[in-house]
């Protein structure tokens, strides 16, 4: 885990060792080598939704979710990554952030919201819900007093990392919000972490079309150039169609 204590953070769910595994992809003997470069490719491009329609509008998806299924990702998943990247357009264009980058991070943070046994809904809901380790300065572990009277994570002593794409309390209360519609800015909802997750990256990285904007980006995400290098390969893996 590393980070600031105002930062986005992972909780070492998954843990340094799983950090340093890059999958190379399964079921055919010739794959599509992986990019090398940052940042990584957009990937499939996004159909035209309409962003403000009732509901979920991350549903509008459906179809292009079901076309990339070899990626792996659960279909619900894929949704939120492809609705944040297009919220993300239309509200902040300079900062153009791929789903596929949100993608690279929630495959380490939680396996897409799978963390040992979770599930998602298909409204977003990811259960049970995914709690880091207590953030209590053991060693290796940053010190974080509770913030949030346990109201989000559950740990009225310290605060935990939450949800599929990690945050904590401290980060969530500042930039969380509501992606999928029922007016409730939920950490344990992949629709609401994902658009967070991607306004926080294109807060902390301004540009991140280009590599000195997504590199500080990931770097704000977590302080480690390993987490870096493994999002930003799973990301470019996504980009071209491979699982990883």
């Amino acid at each position: 885990m590393a980070g600031a204590r105002a930062t986005l953070t992972r909780a070492g769910l998954l843990g340094t060792a799983l950090a340093l595994v890059l999958l190379t992809g399964c079921g055919t003997t010739e794959l599509t080598p992986v990019p090398d470069g940052i940042p990584p490719g957009a990937g499939a491009p996004l159909p035209p939704i309409d962003l403000d329609s009732p509901g979920r509008s991350a549903a509008q998806l459906d179809a292009w979710a079901e076309e990339n299924d070899k990626l792996g990702i659960p279909k619900t998943s894929l949704e939120a990554y492809g609705y944040a990247a297009a919220v993300m357009a239309r509200s902040r264009p300079d900062c153009g952030i791929a789903w596929t980058t949100l993608a690279g991070i929630a495959s380490i943070e939680s396996r897409h919201g799978t963390h040992k046994g979770a599930s998602v809904a298909a409204d977003g809901k990811v259960s049970p819900p995914i709690r880091g380790i207590a953030l209590d300065g053991s060693p290796g572990v940053m010190l974080i007093k509770d913030t949030d009277g346990g109201a989000l994570d559950g740990d009225t002593v310290y605060d935990r990392a939450m949800g599929p794409f990690q945050f904590i309390p401290e980060t969530w209360k500042r930039y969380g919000v509501d992606a999928n519609g029922d007016g409730v800015a939920d950490p344990d909802n992949i629709d609401d972490a994902a658009l967070t997750a991607a306004r926080y990256l294109c807060a902390s990285g301004g540009d991140l079309t280009g590599a000195p904007g997504w590199e500080k980006a990931l770097l704000t995400y977590n302080q480690s150039s390993v987490y870096m290098d493994t999002v930003r390969y799973r990301a470019s893996a996504y980009s071209v169609g491979r699982r990883v």
